[in-house]
């Protein structure tokens, strides 16, 4: 068991996983070397070998301008598109009747403090029983949170950092509280007025909008030919910038965390030109080379009248 400080605002919570509590109420900073920590490595070791426990369905979604980008299963992951310069958020979802912590890494790095360690040493946001929560930058204060934007390998947060190995990235890691019960919290039902029963209008929501982009996802792969663009150079590649700062208030709590991880999302995030690459969408058609067709230019071909333009 791990008790763990977290930060909560504004109905958001941050759970802080940097430091061990100690018998006896002491803390000790994870970079010292310790006995504890030599054990406390080994435990991690032994769990990673152990299968992860999934609850279904913890969800994230890629959000820009408030509405979730579509998904494209392929190669054995998730893949979205990026489209240069917009501002995006992540919708992440607790399906759970107890509150979770998760994990959340963009290109390798810690949404709150941009460390990279293992999950269950990350510091972590925390979700109420059956809630989402919506990130939409890097936690830079207590107060403020600077946003998340689709850009270059150069320009992106990691590359300015000198840790742009993981570019391209999102993933996030749950935990379970560790509780002897469930909260007593319920999702909030509506009657239906055909069959008279009552379901989560959560869940129907949530069911409408997975259908539409698995729909329109199915569409773009194996529907007509899609729009030609202009693809981006060889070395452009999508990663998350650094943006303008917004306001972001988080504050302290303590929880205890079940050790095994709940479950794992990673989505993959590409600019149109490397998804065709990947064969995640099928390539667009070619333009006809305007050289070739004058080529095949011919001076007559009907000995008839001009015909009305």
């Amino acid at each position: 068991m791990r008790r763990a400080r977290t930060l909560t605002a504004g109905g958001l919570l941050l759970l802080m996983a940097g430091a061990l509590t100690l018998p006896g109420g002491g803390a000790m900073a994870s970079g010292e070397s310790t006995e504890a920590e030599s054990a406390g490595a080994a435990a991690a070791q032994e769990m990673s070998a152990s299968p992860v426990r999934y609850y279904s369905p913890f969800e994230v979604d890629v959000l820009v301008e408030g509405r979730p980008l579509d998904e494209y299963p392929a190669r054995g992951r998730r893949y979205v598109e990026a489209t240069e310069g917009s501002e995006y958020e992540l919708l992440v979802r607790n399906p759970l009747p107890v509150r979770v912590a998760v994990a959340l890494s963009v290109d390798g790095l810690n949404t709150i403090d941009a460390r990279r360690s293992s999950s269950w040493d990350s510091s972590k946001w925390l979700i109420e029983p059956y809630q989402t929560i919506r990130i939409n930058g890097w936690q830079t204060s207590s107060s403020r949170a600077r946003r998340f934007y689709f850009t270059t390998e150069r320009d992106s947060y990691a590359s300015k950092l000198g840790r742009k190995s993981d570019l391209g990235v999102i993933t996030a890691v749950f935990y379970r509280e560790n509780t002897s019960r469930p909260y007593p919290v319920v999702p909030r039902v509506e009657r239906g007025e055909d069959d008279g029963g009552a379901r989560p209008r959560m869940e129907e929501q949530k069911s409408a909008d997975s259908s539409a982009r698995t729909n329109r996802a199915e569409s773009a792969t194996r529907g007509a030919r899609p729009p030609v663009v202009a693809p981006q150079s060889d070395d452009e590649y999508a990663a998350t910038g650094i943006g303008r700062a917004v306001e972001h208030q988080v504050s302290f709590v303590n929880l205890d965390l079940e050790r095994r991880p709940a479950a794992e999302v990673t989505i993959r995030y590409e600019y149109r030109a490397a998804l065709y690459k990947l064969g995640v969408l099928p390539h667009p058609r070619p333009r006809e080379d305007t050289l070739r067709r004058r080529e095949r230019a011919r001076g007559f071909e009907d000995p008839r009248f001009c015909p009305e333009p």
